[in-house]
């Protein structure tokens, strides 16, 4: 079937522009708000050939995976634009959990298909990465260009990433690009309009923590070169994660890999 919003989507006046294969849905959505596009608008496709993650890594989505990617102009400083990620997170969650019941029923092991939320920007099934977030902001005539790429490994996951990586197809959810884009256009409607440019980022915030992965646990971080270690604490009023030392100082992350575990960990990624 073809690519449609859902109905809660389409009722708050979202619109979409589909396609077939492009290079990266994030690259076309900066370049049509170059061009005057206000948004908001989904640049969405089920074949990406030029995507990419965080630090430039390429993200990649073969034939029936999903690459979507939102835009909006806003009227945001860029720090309180980056806690849309939490948002996003949160939206994806929630279409996943709805599109998996039947899935969970009959699963030889139910914890392949609980998803949780990693910090910054990734969603997991059970101890693997399921979907990664790549938030982006530009300067435009008339405000934020404020662009949220999500990318979804629907039918296959890739092999030699940092983070083991998974598919619904091989957790056996049966579901398609197309149908997992109406339950997340849903999704961000609702979470979009609890964030609201920023004002409702408290309850995204504990929204976000409550279905977030190792809060509690040791935690490694690569970070500009130096590695963090301690427990993960919380994530502050700004997004960042905050990890508690064996001293008991609390210390702001606000970018890096993160690995769960000690610092042997790190070797890891």
């Amino acid at each position: 079937m073809p690519f449609r919003l859902g109905p809660h989507a389409a009722s708050q006046n979202y619109r979409l522009v589909a396609f077939d294969r492009i290079g990266s849905t994030n690259a076309e959505a900066i370049a049509r708000a170059r061009d005057g596009e206000r948004g908001p608008v989904w640049y969405v496709t089920s074949e990406q050939t030029a995507g990419r993650g965080r630090r430039h890594r390429p993200w990649i989505a073969p034939r029936g995976n999903l690459a979507a990617s939102i835009l909006e102009v806003m009227d945001v400083a860029p720090a309180v634009a980056a806690t849309l990620g939490f948002a996003a997170g949160l939206a994806l969650e929630a279409a996943l959990r709805r599109l998996s019941v039947e899935a969970v029923l009959r699963a030889p092991d139910a914890d392949d298909l609980k998803f949780s939320l990693k910090w910054p920007n990734d969603v997991l099934a059970g101890r693997q990465k399921l979907a990664g977030i790549l938030l982006e902001a530009e300067a435009v005539n008339g405000g934020l260009a404020v662009v949220v790429g999500i990318g979804t490994n629907v039918v296959a996951a890739p092999d030699g990433t940092p983070m083991p990586a998974t598919s619904l197809r091989a957790l056996g959810v049966d579901v398609d690009a197309e149908t997992l884009f109406v339950a997340l256009s849903d999704g961000w409607a609702k979470f979009r309009a609890i964030w609201d440019h920023g004002r409702g980022f408290g309850e995204i915030r504990r929204l976000w923590l409550e279905r977030a992965t190792g809060l509690g646990q040791a935690v490694a971080i690569k970070s500009a070169g130096a590695a963090i270690e301690g427990t993960f604490d919380t994530i502050d009023e700004q997004g960042c994660m905050i990890v508690r030392t064996s001293k008991g100082t609390l210390v702001p992350v606000t970018a890096g890999d993160v690995y769960f575990g000690t610092a042997g960990s790190l070797g890891a990624g």
